[in-house]
């Protein structure tokens, strides 16, 4: 198979492009390397089954080249982070949007038909009284003027509507995949993810800080997992067309999740909460629960995650000692 990664170089892409390289397929990745990082591909750039492009989907001249070399195309190129977010929200709707549309144009103009995985994201259902989200629910996302930071959720809305489109009205194999928190290692906490941060904080002796009170709930799942659904998805023509949520339905405040940190680190470090206007700036609003309803998921993919929280940390904690030992 040959496999096209936009935003490659990034956290969950790098982990696409190993995974598939290790089933012997061959893989172009394109990014701009405004986020991703060329270390997270570094060990394949000498394979012959794989290729790196450092370019924008937004101004690249060839992109319709690569597409129609493709058989599947990942696209993860986007800006990500709620720092990122909440500093450029400009930029956030220009390029998700824009870069979303280019590509599948670009598809289109072709005439080709790979399979396409999307990636958006939970925050797409905004204020949902639901218990759990479930991709047939009616969406709740505040009007973009109240806080800035739904304008990924709007973005990453307009995507999924492009994707859907492209597969109603041109027939290009598509997968909408709704991302809840994929955590794991190349993950970096710089854009404000929390537990690359937490488990930085905690192996370094220092404060985990919890932003407001810390009973918000996540539920987290392990990158290693979400690539493996993310395949079987792509991979279904049943799942073409569809809007499936990947993640997984473990609960956990963010009180919880520090607490789980320290132990498995054996830290001693300290929690200290701060407010979210000192973390993001002025009339910032989260989340209070975030829980998918993965029954589709479940369905279309035949797969159960195989990483527990637990393991996921401790991971990530053995990888940062090492990192601290170097």
């Amino acid at each position: 198979m040959h496999v096209m990664v936009t935003g490659g170089a990034g956290f969950i892409g790098s982990h696409i492009v190993e995974f598939h390289l290790k089933k012997g397929d061959k893989v172009h990745v394109v990014d701009n390397l405004s986020t991703g990082v060329l270390d997270n591909i570094k060990p394949y750039l000498d394979s012959p089954d794989f290729h790196f492009t450092n370019d924008d989907i937004l101004t690249m001249d060839h992109l319709a080249r690569i597409t129609t070399w493709a058989d599947r195309i990942y696209h993860f190129a986007a800006i990500v982070g709620m720092f990122r977010v909440v500093k450029d929200p400009i930029g956030v709707l220009a390029t998700n949007i824009a870069g979303t549309e280019r590509l599948l144009r670009a598809i289109d103009d072709e005439n080709w038909t790979p399979q396409v995985v999307m990636a958006s994201t939970s925050e797409v259902y905004g204020h949902s009284p639901e218990p759990e989200l479930a991709e047939d629910q009616v969406l709740h996302t505040p009007p973009s003027g109240k806080s800035l930071r739904w304008n990924y959720a709007i973005s990453k809305l307009a995507d999924e509507v492009l994707g859907l489109s492209y597969f109603q009205r041109k027939g290009i194999k598509i997968v909408v995949s709704r991302l809840f928190n994929t955590v794991g290692p190349r993950q970096t906490g710089k854009y404000g993810m929390v537990v690359p941060r937490f488990v930085s904080q905690a192996v370094n002796g220092e404060d985990l800080v919890i932003y407001g009170d810390g009973e918000q709930t996540r539920c987290f799942i392990d990158v290693r997992d979400t690539v493996r659904f993310l395949d079987l998805l792509g991979g279904n023509p049943q799942a073409h067309g569809e809007v499936v949520n990947v993640g997984y339905n473990r609960e956990v405040t963010i009180n919880q999740l520090a607490e789980m940190t320290l132990e498995l680190a054996g830290s001693k470090s300290k929690i200290r909460h701060i407010t979210y206007d000192e973390a993001y700036g002025p009339g910032f609003v989260d989340i209070a629960r975030r829980r998918p309803d993965v029954t589709k998921l479940a369905r279309l993919s035949g797969f159960t995650p195989q990483w527990s929280l637990e393991d996921t940390l401790g991971d990530l904690i053995e990888r940062y000692r090492k990192i601290n030992r170097r």
